[in-house]
């Protein structure tokens, strides 16, 4: 997975502000808005950033940045630095898919032999949890939804619930695994969805909630076939 690395260093040089002595003891409060702003961009960066690349020397870390804010000078140059964090990235990316498409496979195979579990010929599982007598919507037709997604361990990273409002779509451009899925549901109807990545958001994933090769899990309550 490609990212420009020196956006992350430019990202990362705002944490120049926390060091401003070498040897100046932690602190333990935070009393004026240049604190907070310095402290809670470590914060932001350490969630949004760092957490994605594994095992970080934060001593190194900090003297990287501060040379490179400061101007002084540097142990590698900017290109280096880019392509080490490349580097990285892609061993975590590729660590991470592994570990994604082996639990996907095992759940899949467990939950296949759950009752009341079936499997189409693409691979999609769906169970039902309410029946109604309502019309079978079409790839082409506009649908309202209700719907919680999770990942297998339950993690949700999206929800119509949750907003309380549905959602509404047309069939065809949304994932395969919705649009296979939902042409089986009749209105009123409620169905949970096991979906593959293959069927989902493939090799790569979805932002930072739907990570590569993973294996998702949807409740989908189907409300409308829009005219």
């Amino acid at each position: 997975m490609k990212f420009k690395a020196l956006v992350l260093i430019v990202l990362l040089t705002g944490l120049a502000a926390c060091d401003k002595k070498d040897q100046a003891p932690a602190k333990t409060s935070l009393e004026s808005d240049e604190d907070r702003f310095s402290y809670g961009l470590g914060m932001v960066i350490g969630e949004r950033v760092l957490k994605q690349y594994g095992d970080v020397d934060y001593d190194l870390l900090l003297q990287g940045i501060k040379a490179q804010h400061k101007d002084q000078e540097t142990l590698i140059s900017l290109e280096a630095a880019g392509e080490a964090i490349n580097a990285q990235i892609e061993k975590v990316f590729a660590k991470q898919s592994a570990a994604n498409k082996e639990r996907g496979q095992a759940y899949l195979k467990s939950n296949a032999e759950k009752e009341g579990v079936q499997v189409t010929t693409s691979g999609l599982q769906y169970s039902v949890i309410t029946e109604a007598d309502g019309a079978k919507p079409k790839a082409t037709d506009e649908v309202s939804v209700h719907y919680r997604g999770t990942l297998i361990d339950g993690t949700e990273f999206d929800s119509s619930y949750s907003r309380g409002s549905p959602t509404s779509f047309v069939l065809n451009q949304v994932i395969p695994g919705w649009t296979e899925g939902l042409q089986l549901m009749t209105v009123g109807s409620k169905f949970q969805f096991v979906i593959p990545y293959e069927l989902g958001y493939g090799e790569r994933g979805a932002g930072g909630s739907i990570g590569p090769f993973e294996t998702l899990v949807f409740e989908v309550e189907l409300l409308e076939i829009k005219p």
